[in-house]
């Protein structure tokens, strides 16, 4: 039983992973040439790790990475994201989309023993080092269990010859933390003679109740109380590259760099950052 809950926890969140670090690239991938009516699978076999910032928290290695897509002439399934093109034939796509939250990737069942670690800054007065040294860090295994939480809303993009401008809205529809979320990116698409290139810069808006339930800490979950995260600004950067070897295969890196240093409010906090590298090879069927 605990293998079986082993593989299905790596399959939910590596598919969580595909819909965090890949998403939405497909979606308005202007150098794709998707089918409509038809299922686009492929499979990329690598190495790779996803880290986890979180106290307590393991980090997921990856080698076997799914990515399922079909598009109808407006309803598209894309990688754990679902939505309905309002405006499919013009370079400024409005998508209503919905999707599992991401933040829920962090928060695994298994994970090695506590890892306590205090920081402390020099800035600060001898009274305000007193109070930080009496807040220890919190391990997730610590923490009551953080839903799934489906969020929808709406995305746009804008597409300008290999330049696709995106702007999301998103808020919780299922009731469990009752938040919201916002993000605006850039994505180039480039190919330098067979390489291709996407790098990706953009920034997340996180609402207060959303860090506050899976950052935050009740007053159940610690002897010192409830402790609140707020609202946060969350830059990211991407670069994925594919090196095609034939028409089904190809070699593919991917790097991304997530930064959570506005939330070192939070106790449950190691890291102020999670990385994401992987490569391999992808192959489409």
């Amino acid at each position: 039983m605990k293998l079986i809950t082993y593989i299905l926890g790596v399959v939910s969140i590596s598919f969580g992973l595909v819909t965090a670090s890949f998403a939405q690239q497909s979606e308005v991938d202007p150098s794709q040439n998707i089918t409509t009516g038809q299922w686009h699978l492929s499979l990329n076999t690598g190495l790779g790790v996803m880290t986890n910032p979180l106290q307590g928290g393991d980090d997921l290695p990856l080698v076997l990475l799914p990515e399922v897509a079909y598009y109808a002439e407006q309803f598209f399934f894309d990688n754990g994201r679902i939505g309905y093109s309002l405006k499919p034939d013009s370079p400024h796509v409005f998508n209503l989309v919905a999707e599992l939250n991401p933040e829920t990737r962090f928060f695994v069942d298994w994970h090695p023993s506590n890892i306590f670690a205090l920081s402390t800054s020099n800035s600060l007065s001898s009274v305000q080092n007193e109070q930080l040294e009496q807040q220890p860090k919190i391990a997730i295994n610590e923490l009551d269990k953080r839903k799934w939480a489906l969020d929808a809303g709406l995305s746009y993009h804008y597409i300008h010859h290999q330049h696709v401008f995106s702007m999301q809205a998103l808020a919780d529809v299922s009731g469990v933390y009752e938040g919201w979320r916002t993000a605006l990116q850039w994505q180039m698409h480039r190919k330098l003679g067979e390489l291709q290139i996407k790098p990706s810069l953009g920034i997340w808006y996180k609402s207060a109740k959303l860090n506050d339930y899976f950052y935050g800490v009740a007053k159940k979950e610690s002897s010192y109380g409830a402790i609140a995260v707020g609202s946060s600004w969350q830059p990211y950067a991407k670069i994925d590259a594919r090196w095609p070897l034939s028409e089904a295969n190809s070699v593919r890196f991917h790097l991304a760099y997530y930064d959570y240093s506005a939330l070192d409010d939070s106790p449950l906090f190691e890291q102020t950052y999670s990385m994401t590298a992987f490569i391999g090879i992808d192959h489409i069927f």
